[in-house]
């Protein structure tokens, strides 16, 4: 199989070459069609995230056919299109697992991360973290909602159900939960780079009823916030901008530290709330909604190959939506 392979965090992926996997019992082997790339890409590959699986292909946003099943698993999963997510095992047995917080557990799997991911032809996963798709949609459309989506639906749903909803980091995740909102009735105020005049427009294009700087505060006190962005300083701006009551809710897995802010941006009963991974009824809710909600992703394709350029694009803030990569 062809894959892009991270050998040292801090340094390029290198193109290999290397024997097709083999699904063990309980898994299934995808031949990738399209796998998305997450912010949580580039922390693992800068080194943000300690201790990954070396040598480790990244990606964990993956849509593709299954084309290999190992022992235990249905036949009938042959020929299906299905989508593997960032939350690849769950021990199943651990207090979180038991109590129904899978993405909380102990003992995980990391698609990307500590086990191989999607910047290859082929991947295997196991069977039961792989989302079925729909059959006859576009593979490079799905890939951002096995992360993107997951986690901004995860994250809205940890904001309340406010009709004032500010979003700090106007990308891959927001751009979808955008929609999402939007077609909820919400109203949506979005918070970029000072200057970023191109990731404004773009949220006024998505439904978006302000768009502005993070050091701005819109005219109406924000019902609660989320924080895509890895800054720790937006924290202390969300507070300014959230009504009394309200709730700052952090999606990233990895941010900068919170600088020291004064206690009134606390006080009158807001709340800082954080999200981690994801579980396998997100996606039951999700999907469906998405659906329902026409969401449409915004993407820029790159073969394989170039993963080390759509890396950096992210890196530099310059996609408008997510990179995709095709093998």
């Amino acid at each position: 199989m062809k894959a892009m392979v991270l050998e040292k965090p801090g340094s390029p992926l290198k193109a290999m070459d290397r024997p097709d996997p083999t699904p063990r019992p309980g898994e299934i082997r995808l031949r990738v069609e399209a796998c998305a790339v997450c912010r949580t890409d580039l922390h693992v590959v800068d080194g943000d995230l300690p201790r990954p699986k070396l040598p480790l292909v990244p990606g964990h946003e993956i849509v593709g056919i299954v084309d290999l099943v190992g022992e235990g698993v249905s036949q009938s999963r042959l020929g299906q299109r299905v989508g593997v997510p960032w939350l690849g095992h769950t021990c199943g047995h651990c207090p979180y697992c038991v109590a129904g917080a899978e993405n909380l557990c102990d003992l995980p799997f990391f698609t990307g991360y500590t086990r191989d991911g999607g910047f290859a032809s082929h991947v295997v996963a196991d069977e039961r973290f792989a989302f079925d798709l729909d059959a006859t949609a576009d593979p490079v459309s799905l890939a951002p909602l096995l992360c993107a989506g997951l986690i901004g639906w995860r994250c809205l749903k940890k904001a309340g159900g406010g009709r004032r909803l500010g979003i700090y980091g106007f990308g891959a995740a927001a751009h979808i939960i955008t929609q999402v909102a939007v077609w909820q009735g919400r109203q949506i105020f979005a918070f970029t780079r000072s200057g970023d005049a191109q990731a404004q427009e773009f949220a006024r294009s998505l439904g978006a009823v302000w768009a502005g700087s993070s050091e701005e505060l819109p005219a109406a006190e924000l019902d609660a916030a989320i924080i895509f962005a890895p800054v720790g300083d937006l924290v202390p701006a969300a507070f300014r901008a959230v009504r009394k009551g309200g709730r700052v809710v952090c999606g990233g897995i990895h941010m900068s530290d919170i600088p020291p802010m004064p206690y009134r941006l606390l006080w009158g009963e807001r709340e800082l709330a954080t999200v981690a991974n994801l579980t396998r009824r997100d996606a039951e809710e999700f999907f469906p909604i998405a659906k329902r909600a026409q969401v449409r992703t915004h993407t820029k394709v790159y073969p394989l190959e170039q993963a080390n350029q759509a890396l950096e694009d992210l890196r530099m803030g310059r996609l408008s939506g997510a990179a995709v990569l095709r093998p």
